[in-house]
């Protein structure tokens, strides 16, 4: 069994886009990111943090907008109509979930593709599901590196999915089947989901339940990634899989944390690096 080391990879990742953010700095050129933050909740509160501070440590722009729980959807809106506007800002993330009383499809449509480093757009959605190039969600993109770091074989590998969000669920699916990948996806109603799970050769596991992946669930052999987090009582930070007895039957598989989030992270700079590279591409063509 070998650990997929997500921390770690996403360490060498921050230095290489040091170095590219240095490289731009010298001809003029800040990458920058702003994230919108609605409401006190905790877990979108660290989130935030996170990104912020990686920016700082790669030496990205990085400027949060906090807002009321209450706030309204039009100034919600018109301030990322701003942040379109603004030449300063190639990459806008609203982080979610939004309060109920918000659209969520709206806020998200409204930002504009070319800066929409998250990559939920509809526009960007369709492109991944065409295998064109645009910005791929951050969580799917992590994966698929970590994945191929490892030399870990895609190709006509049998991926099952728990979970079908559009965040991660779904456009994992689209990336491995990019892969030519054959995919399996499951969700709240899935009947048998144990019968899915051992059939994969790749497990991908992104609920937000403590232990629904057990030992009697997967095949001796199975690469888990487990995308879940749960915080315990006691402050601890878990996954989807009973780590403990799972991992002794894998070839690979994911800890958390420390595998999957860090990835997350890492693929947010970096598109937040490739919308930079549009904009001063695009000043070139003009």
């Amino acid at each position: 069994m070998q650990i997929l080391n997500g921390k770690a990879l996403a360490q060498n990742i921050e230095v290489s886009i040091q170095a590219e953010v240095e490289s731009l700095s010298k001809r003029g050129i800040t990458p920058g990111l702003a994230v919108i933050l609605v409401g006190n909740d905790p877990a979108s509160q660290s989130y935030v943090n996170m990104k912020a501070k990686a920016c700082k440590r790669t030496g990205i722009y990085s400027i949060t907008h906090e807002m009321p729980e209450n706030v309204k959807q039009e100034s919600l809106l018109q301030t990322i109509k701003m942040m379109n506007q603004n030449p300063n800002i190639d990459g806008i993330l609203v982080q979610l979930p939004l309060p109920k009383h918000i659209d969520t499809t709206a806020v998200l449509e409204a930002i504009a593709p070319h800066k929409d480093v998250d990559g939920f757009h509809p526009f960007n959605m369709g492109r991944i599901a065409a295998n064109l190039d645009g910005f791929t969600p951050a969580t799917p993109l992590g994966i698929i590196t970590l994945l191929k770091h490892y030399k870990i074989q895609l190709q006509g590998k049998h991926v099952v999915i728990v979970g079908a969000s559009n965040i991660v669920g779904k456009p994992l699916a689209a990336l491995f089947l990019n892969e030519n990948a054959t995919i399996t996806i499951c969700h709240i109603y899935t009947k048998e989901l144990a019968f899915h799970t051992r059939e994969a050769d790749i497990l991908c596991v992104a609920v937000g339940k403590q232990n629904l992946i057990t030992k009697e669930m997967v095949k001796n052999g199975v690469i888990v990634v487990d995308i879940g987090i749960s915080r315990l009582e006691n402050g601890a930070i878990v996954g989807d899989v009973d780590y403990e007895n799972v991992a002794p039957l894998c070839s690979f598989i994911t800890p958390v944390p420390g595998g999957v989030g860090p990835m997350t992270i890492a693929s947010l700079l970096q598109n937040t690096l490739k919308a930079t590279k549009l904009r001063d591409s695009f000043k070139e063509i003009q």
